[in-house]
């Protein structure tokens, strides 16, 4: 037999086809070691065929499997050849995302625990002295079944082998599996449709195309519809793979999944432990959990027969990879929806701009949820102008307006949330007297004060600076701090409500698996009046005692060099208005800012995304920007600055050479700094490009490949999340 593999190493100079001898117990979708030149390495097995082309005498052989299963399934094996070539990337790396890292590198294996359980058919007889040996079989007999470590820990080593020893227990190896947020399950509620759900749910269904978006507004009862497709699809005895933008939102996903279906229910993100990340994908790959609820990563679930694929907030810019590949959720969505013939439904109530585009031209199906499912209206918003307050000499973060509605919401023992999606204490720290600003030696960007631990911090590469007695420029001691952090708001709201009790929820504070769920946990079990946060407090959590929102420095992301910025500033206001009056009392809003006239604030604060839409689209189709032009990003990075320069030249000149030959194609076509020059010690250069269509893309990854190096990274990003 011989079989077909890729070696697991991430290098276009390898990336093919090796065939290696093998016996009978090798089959497709195996990890294995084979020799390779003069080392070792792992590989997949993507095929096992009769001959080779090779001489079977010159064909090395395969020293072992991996595993005893195959690692990866036939839909893995079909789809890596077309995810490689989607994002021109090696195979080996998308191979790679169907697994546990921790598979790969061996940190990591099944757990077994041995149990003890009575034998059956006999009748134990002990001696006076054996009281031991009695007390563990009368324990034992009663229990049916117990750990044996425990057991012999209770009554004793020699008592327990005595036991198995006269035949009277015997010992069984049993796996052992580490179930992340055991504590997490919801109530068992029975919940009835409303008559706008189920014609939802029977258009998904019904419908001949592959994807529906689900465009509903916040509280307009998504979710039901979501576990009742999902309930639908375990009838039929299929999978399904539910995903959610945040960590922070899984846990509580999680719980409503597991009160419905169970142990069917397996997490898989990248803020579990190691051994944990690996038994749920166990769980998944054997079948015995049917349901993968995650971030990104688990559109790559190990599940076979999926009946159907949900994104929700499908907006969200998490759902595209900063790393290699640099892959679209949707897009692998969309081609597992295709070869396991099931449906993909996108729900928001911001959906992005580009699939909204898609829906209202019929590639995708559209259905309106425009009524929150307790027919309660959405929280109205005030706009307070944050100039009034300057002219009133406010200096604080906090309008006149937020104040007197934050004093009644805590005095009728109702909660509140305060966004602001900028962590830290405060922005930046300036010298008054030569206007220097601290900045990370190791990054381009200012760093921000954390009072906490009196420390300065870059929030790109998380390093540490001791805070400044004095200007390292002009020596001066009038150290100023500009701009308000999370950790700042927290401070001034304990001076202002000094009996109300204030949780913080930004990266500072959910550090470890439980940070998120443990913040929110509090807030929904009422130990805290004031949840403040960044983004993490926006989406998809359900509070019914928060009667009142405020947005702080809300234009604040407006003025990003980003032609997405006014799509993002609508979707983070509505989503985060939307965590207000979701109960029975009616909610509030207040935005403040510093532009009250402005159209993208204006539209966010009657909740009109239909009036945004068309506005948007409009300034799209005239400046041509997606999803009428195409955005390329060609990235050159490196620690020295000359090797980077030259590494830019050098795929600057092909790609000149194309521009010239395909002029027409492009809008516009430069080279130049990234708007960050540095990050973590790696200079930033990119060639920016807008293409009418991406007809030259193959060209472009082309000569891109030919040109990375090893001390200099170029790639490609298409539509970047990101352009900073």
């Amino acid at each position: 037999m011989v079989a077909e593999v890729i070696v697991d190493i991430a290098h276009s100079d390898v990336d093919k086809i090796f065939d290696y001898a093998c016996g009978e117990e090798i089959c497709a979708g195996m990890r294995v070691t084979v020799p390779f030149g003069k080392t070792t390495v792992t590989g997949f097995v993507m095929r096992v065929k009769e001959k080779s082309d090779f001489p079977m005498e010159k064909l090395r052989k395969i020293y072992r499997a991996e595993e005893k299963f195959p690692a990866l399934n036939a839909e893995c094996l079909a789809l890596a050849d077309k995810i490689a070539s989607r994002y021109r990337c090696p195979k080996a790396l998308v191979l790679r995302l169907f697994l546990p890292s921790e598979m790969r590198t061996g940190k990591t294996s099944e757990r077994y625990r041995q149990i003890a359980l009575p034998c059956d058919g006999v009748s134990p007889v002990f001696s006076a002295n054996a009281k031991a040996q009695a007390a563990a079989y009368a324990f034992l007999e009663e229990k049916g079944e117990y750990d044996a470590t425990l057991l012999r820990e209770q009554f004793g080593a020699s008592a327990v082998k005595a036991l198995e020893k006269k035949g009277y227990l015997r010992f069984e190896k049993r796996r052992l599996l580490r179930a992340p947020f055991r504590e997490m399950v919801g109530e068992q509620v029975e919940r009835t449709l409303t008559p706008a759900q189920e014609k939802a749910v029977l258009r998904v269904e019904e419908t001949q195309k592959t994807v529906t978006l689900l465009h509903g507004v916040t509280g307009s009862g998504k979710t039901e519809i979501y576990l009742t497709l999902i309930a639908e699809q375990l009838k039929k005895g299929k999978s399904a793979i539910f995903l959610v933008p945040e960590i922070s939102l899984t846990p509580q996903m999680l719980a409503q999944l597991r009160a419905r279906f169970g142990e069917s229910a397996a997490i898989l993100h990248s803020g579990l432990s190691a051994g944990e990340r690996f038994d749920e994908w166990c769980r998944l790959r054997e079948g015995s959990a049917k349901i993968a609820i995650g971030a990104r990563s688990a559109v790559f679930a190990p599940l076979e027969k999926i009946g159907i694929i949900i994104i929700d907030e499908e907006h969200d810019g998490s759902y595209s990879s900063e790393t290699s590949p640099r892959y679209n959720t949707f897009d692998v969505a969309l081609l597992r929806a295709k070869y396991n013939g099931c449906k993909l439904v996108l729900g928001s109530a911001t959906p992005a701009v580009e699939t909204y585009r898609r829906a209202k031209t019929g590639e995708f199906e559209l259905i309106t949820l425009p009524d929150r499912i307790n027919r309660k209206p959405l929280p109205d918003v005030t706009l307070a102008d944050m100039r009034r307050e300057v002219r009133r000499g406010n200096a604080s973060a906090f309008s006149l307006q937020l104040r007197e509605k934050l004093e009644e919401c805590l005095e009728k023992g109702n909660q509140a949330i305060i966004f602001l999606n900028r962590r830290g204490y405060s922005q930046n720290v300036l010298c008054t007297a030569c206007g220097y600003v601290a900045k990370c030696e190791q990054c381009d960007v200012a760093l921000t004060y954390h009072s906490e631990e009196d420390c300065l911090k870059c929030h790109y590469c998380g390093t540490k600076y001791h805070m400044l007695s004095g200007c390292p420029e002009c020596g001066g001691t009038h150290i100023n701090y500009v701009g308000t952090g999370t950790q700042r708001v927290v401070g001034e709201l304990k001076k202002l409500y000094p009996g109300a009790r204030i949780l913080r929820m930004d990266n500072d504070t959910t550090s470890g698996k439980e940070g998120h769920f443990r913040i929110l946990r509090q807030f929904a079990q009422k130990e805290a009046d004031i949840l403040v946060g960044t983004q993490m407090v926006a989406k998809g959590h359900d509070f019914p005692s928060v009667t009142l929102v405020g947005i702080l420095d809300a234009d604040m992301s407006l003025h990003f060099p980003d032609y997405r910025s006014g799509e993002r500033t609508f979707q983070l206001i509505t989503q985060v208005a939307g965590r207000s009056g979701r109960a029975d009392e009616k909610g509030e809003v207040v935005l403040q800012t510093y532009d009250p006239e402005n159209t993208v604030l204006r539209f966010a604060s009657k909740y009109d995304y239909l009036g945004f839409y068309e506005h948007e689209i409009a300034m799209r189709q005239a400046t041509m920007f997606p999803p009428f032009a195409k955005i390329v990003r060609v990235m050159v990075t490196g620690t020295d600055e000359k090797e980077t320069l030259d590494g830019l030249k050098r795929v600057y000149t092909k790609l000149e050479k194309i521009y010239a030959e395909h002029a027409e194609e492009f809008l516009f076509f430069h080279k130049m700094h990234a708007p960050i020059k540095r990050i973590q010690n790696k200079f930033r250069y990119q060639v920016l490009m807008r293409l009418l269509d991406g007809a030259v893309l193959k060209e472009i990854y082309a000569c891109v490949a030919e040109e990375t190096g090893k001390n200099v990274l170029i790639y490609v990003e298409e539509n970047p999340s990101n352009l900073s």
